[in-house]
């Protein structure tokens, strides 16, 4: 059966252009994981961009245009982001697998 983890951050909004791209530095352990937002946090669904990590430090770029509105693990039918703000931020696993995981965060940059 296993299950997910995250790590949610809450904030005041922050202004964003829907054309920019979110540059996080981390180290992963090599598992899949996913960076979500959410442009009011009293949505239910969440924007989402996936990606993975190869155990050293690297550089994510995440477009913001390009991230998908999810709720409960499925894809909406929904435009991709297209918001001015981001009010919340959150990091997952979700491979349905009880297992250790480890990611480093050592910036996130709106660009």
């Amino acid at each position: 059966n296993g299950g997910f983890a995250s790590v949610r951050y809450d904030m005041s909004a922050l202004k964003v252009n829907e054309s920019g791209v979110i540059s996080i530095r981390l180290k992963g352990d090599g598992k899949n994981y996913q960076f979500r937002v959410k442009n009011r946090d009293q949505n239910e669904y969440s924007y989402i961009a996936e990606f993975p990590t190869n155990g050293d430090w690297q550089e994510i770029q995440i477009k913001l245009n390009e991230m998908y509105p999810s709720f409960r693990g499925r894809k909406l039918n929904r435009p991709n982001f297209s918001h001015d703000q981001i009010e919340e931020i959150t990091f997952l696993i979700g491979n349905k697998r009880n297992e250790k995981f480890q990611l480093l965060i050592n910036k996130i940059e709106l660009k």
